[in-house]
């Protein structure tokens, strides 16, 4: 084999090479699509209003884990809700507000009974 043969036979090798990195990139843009598409139908909307009570979700408790320790705080009052899913909550303790993005729903049984 020469050296132009040689040549030649690694240049298309390089090709195919790209080839199948371009493929395998739209492939994995079709994947991420798909699972994009197939989450954004299942997320439900969180319909908060004032007056609602939620649980706050407390990030420090990441940093000494324990077993049976909840992460959710609360629950607070809603005084307000702004867009993008933020919403202001009245402390019960201190009876000051503040602005948060990470509440959840909060069922009290107690409410339910009376």
């Amino acid at each position: 084999m020469n050296h132009d043969e040689a040549g030649n036979k690694r240049f298309l090798q390089i090709c195919e090479l790209e080839e199948l990195r371009n493929n395998s990139y739209e492939n994995a843009k079709l994947y991420k699509e798909k699972t994009k598409k197939w989450h954004d139908k299942r997320i439900i909307p969180k319909e908060l209003t004032e007056g609602q009570h939620v649980l706050l979700f407390n990030s420090r408790l990441k940093l000494f884990p324990g077993k049976l320790n909840s992460r959710w705080t609360g629950p607070f009052t809603i005084a307000k809700v702004h867009t993008y899913g933020a919403i202001e909550l009245i402390d019960p303790e201190k009876g000051t507000t503040f602005k948060v993005n990470g509440q959840r729903g909060f069922f009290n049984p107690a409410l339910i009974s009376q």
